[in-house]
């Protein structure tokens, strides 16, 4: 789909990037030329992936970095430029996520997840920003958010909450940063399956009725592969999309759109549909 060299020499950040989504696309950046700085609470996990990245042939440092703690994020820039030189994107792919009806959620849950997702996309986008900005030489801000960032979402208020704030936040440096040629924008997939992600958003037991729940409710009746989403995240930090800013590119399948009022009708048989729908018509006057 791109050419081999689109990210040559780009030093690309991923946080969340030893494992999942934050995994494959660290994958696809080596393969098309970028540096990629994996950085993780987790560092082995982190150093497992660089090393399938440095046998490829790609190049990888993987980095011990809890974004919920800003010094922890500035140190990874500093051993970043350290290594590499410089920094010309981040992407900001932690997260965390679980299932819990709203009334008996604890404070520290709610805070948990927005740690992470909300303080933790800050620490790491201002200690990178800052590097951009000292740089001079411009730079990419892109945040994984989710398709309720619009919407909300029940039992899961606590991601829906700083995935918004997230995107705010993308959307205001797209603006506020611009004058240090600085992108800024977000990606909303639909269901990517991972296993960690799966193992505390799918209930226990209900894995097949799940998933068919899960397709029944995307037009394109499958879930995403990790390339197609890896693939869109590296056109938005190639060269090519300079004139994009400040966007949320969903990557969904179409699930997103399903609210309309008659959409569920889709998972109706067609042929009897159309019957029905011919039934419903008034008779032509003679």
């Amino acid at each position: 789909m791109f050419k081999t060299d689109l990210l040559a020499d780009k030093v690309i950040v991923v946080t969340g990037g030893g494992t999942g989504l934050g995994k494959s696309m660290a994958v696809r950046f080596a393969e098309l030329g970028a540096k990629v700085v994996l950085a993780s609470r987790t560092l082995e996990n982190c150093e497992k992936a660089a090393a399938e990245i440095t046998q490829a042939g790609g190049a990888a440092l993987p980095l011990r970095c809890d974004v919920r703690d800003y010094d922890s994020c500035e140190a990874m820039v500093k051993s970043t430029v350290g290594a590499y030189g410089k920094v010309d994107a981040l992407v900001n792919n932690a997260a965390g996520n679980f299932l819990a009806q709203t009334e008996s959620l604890s404070p520290n849950g709610f805070r948990t997840v927005v740690d992470i997702v909300l303080q933790g996309t800050f620490n790491a986008t201002l200690a990178c920003g800052r590097q951009m900005i000292a740089q001079g030489t411009g730079g990419n801000l892109l945040a994984i958010v989710a398709t309720y960032v619009d919407t909300g979402s029940a039992y899961v208020v606590p991601s829906a909450s700083a995935k918004a704030g997230v995107l705010a936040m993308m959307r205001s440096l797209a603006v506020e940063w611009a004058r240090h040629k600085i992108r800024a924008n977000a990606i909303a997939p639909g269901p990517f399956p991972t296993e960690g992600a799966w193992a505390r958003l799918v209930p226990p037991g209900m894995g097949d009725s799940f998933e068919m729940f899960a397709k029944n409710r995307i037009p394109a009746g499958r879930y995403g592969d990790h390339r197609e989403l890896a693939d869109l995240a590296a056109y938005l930090l190639a060269d090519g999309s300079a004139y994009v800013t400040g966007d949320c590119v969903y990557i969904d399948g179409g699930e997103h759109l399903m609210s309309g009022d008659f959409n569920a009708l889709t998972q109706f048989d067609q042929q009897a549909l159309g019957q029905m729908f011919a039934a419903m018509r008034p008779a032509k006057k003679q």
